[in-house]
């Protein structure tokens, strides 16, 4: 299983990627690009796992070179855990991008990360709310500090894909 790390720019990606691999990090270009992204590994349970922390995109559209290959890796690995990181503090941007990818079929688990910024700015997010519209695992994460990692790690196993009907059924009855 291949594990994608999908969100906007400066969101906190690379710092989750090194917290989940350990900084066992390879370095390398998308084929036809001059976009490079990183890859590592992770066990989880017997299973060694491929973690890809993908170039930032704000949606499924691609206006530059970065999201184009964000949007082809997330097309090419249809069979990957989508890890969707957003920041805590901006959630209403960020869960636009991950609804597109519940969209496509993506089997997700959202990371709300900067939870300590969101915290000291006031931001009350309810989690359990968000994982009942949602349908899939929502997890708080503080990555510069590793809070919220070992929960994310274990909530990738088991994410399963839902429809998007589900999500907007949710969201009508809430």
């Amino acid at each position: 299983m291949r594990i994608l790390l999908m969100g906007h720019p400066n969101v906190g990606k690379s710092v989750v990627f090194n917290r989940i691999t350990g900084a066992n990090v390879t370095e390398s270009n998308y084929p036809g690009t001059t976009v490079d992204y990183e890859k590592g590994y992770v066990r989880i349970g017997h299973e060694e796992m491929e973690v890809i922390d993908v170039p930032g995109t704000f949606s499924l559209e691609p206006k530059d070179k970065a999201e184009e290959v964000a949007v082809k890796m997330l097309e090419r690995n249809k069979d990957s855990v989508v890890v969707c990181i957003i920041d805590s503090t901006k959630i209403e941007r960020g869960l636009y991008l991950a609804l597109e990818i519940i969209e496509r079929g993506s089997r997700v688990v959202v990371a709300l990360n900067m939870w300590d910024i969101a915290e000291d700015k006031n931001i009350n997010i309810d989690v359990e709310k968000l994982r009942q519209i949602l349908g899939v695992p929502v997890v708080p994460t503080i990555a510069v500090s590793g809070e919220g990692i070992k929960e994310l790690v274990s909530r990738i196993s088991g994410a399963t894909s839902v429809k998007i009907e589900s999500v907007m059924k949710n969201v009508g009855g809430s």
